[in-house]
């Protein structure tokens, strides 16, 4: 019932979150759903309490960027970013590696910080030809940040690849239905009168990952460069979630 309210009445979803803590505290999945719906609610101090809980639980950081954006929301950027690169990134799922990195890149924001904002989304997960579920809310993010910057032919740019990966996927969903993830191939630099001519393509990518690649087959060497990194090339000291099961 919290999955099915969660939208439209996120009180009412909480509600019935918090009637399944009272009957199941010890599993897991409830915690979480408290935490989301606490989450939808505003309710960051709650959030982050049930989100560590259901951590403890797990052993899972798939909920780590709902950690940092409520440690955001409570108003500490800077203890948000400390939670965002407490985890290793290289062994999270894509899907919330990418969420991470626009979590950390609103946590910059906060501090000010739009240029290191900008660097937190050059993931490699970023690819502008290819429309993974999480690119929509990437190419808008980066967006966002662009149009922070003053750069808004570029902003518009990457808000327009948004709405084209959205819409590539829609079309994607429907030829393929119940895929856990849909890749489209998207030429997005092509005139958009020429769409009509082009074929479409579901790029199911089974290739094996790199030697040294990460868990996702993704270089750790590919991740934005660590603060210590940031410090000594500027000089200065410091540069939805699903829904529950």
């Amino acid at each position: 019932m919290a999955a099915r309210l969660i939208d439209d009445d996120p009180a009412l979803a909480h509600e019935h979150a918090l009637a399944a803590s009272r009957r199941a505290g010890r599993v897991g999945v409830v915690r979480e759903t408290v935490a989301i719906t606490a989450y939808a609610l505003g309710d960051y101090a709650l959030a982050l309490r049930e989100l560590r809980t259901y951590r403890r639980i797990s052993g899972s950081d798939d909920q780590i960027a709902l950690i940092v954006d409520s440690e955001r929301g409570m108003g500490r950027p800077d203890r948000a970013l400390e939670e965002g690169r407490s985890v290793d990134r290289s062994a999270l799922p894509a899907p919330v590696r990418v969420e991470l990195a626009i979590a950390l890149s609103g946590a910059r924001l906060d501090l000010g910080e739009t240029e290191r904002a900008l660097i937190e989304l050059d993931i490699p997960e970023l690819d502008p030809n290819h429309a993974h579920e999480w690119s929509p809310s990437l190419f808008a993010a980066r967006a966002g940040v662009l149009e922070e910057l003053g750069r808004t032919e570029e902003a518009a740019e990457w808000q327009r690849r948004a709405v084209i990966a959205a819409e590539a996927l829609d079309d994607a969903a429907g030829y393929e239905e119940g895929m856990d993830e849909v890749v489209y191939v998207e030429e997005l630099e092509e005139d958009e009168t020429d769409a009509d001519d082009r074929d479409d393509v579901i790029d199911d990518d089974d290739s094996e990952p790199d030697d040294d690649a990460g868990a996702d087959g993704v270089d750790e060497a590919e991740f934005p460069p660590t603060e210590d990194e940031l410090e000594s090339a500027d000089g200065t000291e410091e540069r939805t979630e699903e829904d529950a099961d």
